[in-house]
C-alpha cells in the first residue's frame, strides 16, 4: 500500500493508504503505485482518483498545485481542492450560463475562458462514474 495524503490551504483533505492514485499532471494524467521512482511535478485541474484494490474510493477535483512522490508516499498540495460529491451540477451548469455570457462581453477574455473551462470540467467529473 501506498501512504497518500491530499492538502489544500485550508485543510488536510485525505490521508490514508491506498493502493493506486492517479493524478491530473500538467504533462498528463499519471498514476502512482507503491515503490513508484521518486518525482515532484505540476497538477492541472482535474479529478483524483484514490483506489483500494481495484475500486475507487475517493474522487476529488483539483485545480492546479504540485505533487511530490516517493517509493512509499504521495503527497499533493492542491490550489483548491474539492470532493466531487461537494460539486452541484445544477450550480455549476448556471455557472456556465453565466460565464458564457460574461465572456461575450468582457475584455478579460483570457480569465474568463479559464474560469469557463474549469466550471466545465468540474462539472465533467460530476457525471463521470467511479
Amino acid at each position: 500500500m501506498l501512504n497518500f495524503e491530499l492538502v489544500s490551504p485550508d485543510k488536510l483533505l485525505i490521508s490514508k493508504q491506498a493502493t493506486m492514485v492517479a493524478i491530473p499532471g500538467e504533462d498528463g494524467r499519471f498514476s502512482v503505485l507503491r515503490e513508484h521512482a521518486p518525482m515532484i511535478a505540476t497538477l492541472t485541474h482535474g479529478t483524483i482518483r484514490v483506489y483500494e484494490g481495484d475500486a475507487v474510493v475517493d474522487r476529488v477535483f483539483v485545480e492546479g498545485g504540485f505533487t511530490e512522490v516517493t517509493a512509499e508516499r504521495c503527497t499533493v498540495l492542491a490550489d483548491r481542492a474539492t470532493p466531487v460529491s461537494e460539486l452541484d451540477p445544477v450550480a455549476l451548469a448556471h455557472e456556465i450560463e453565466e460565464l458564457t455570457e460574461t465572456y461575450k462581453d468582457s475584455g478579460e477574455k483570457e480569465l474568463l475562458f479559464k474560469a469557463l473551462t474549469v466550471t466545465k470540467a468540474k462539472l465533467e467529473a460530476t457525471q463521470e462514474t467511479m
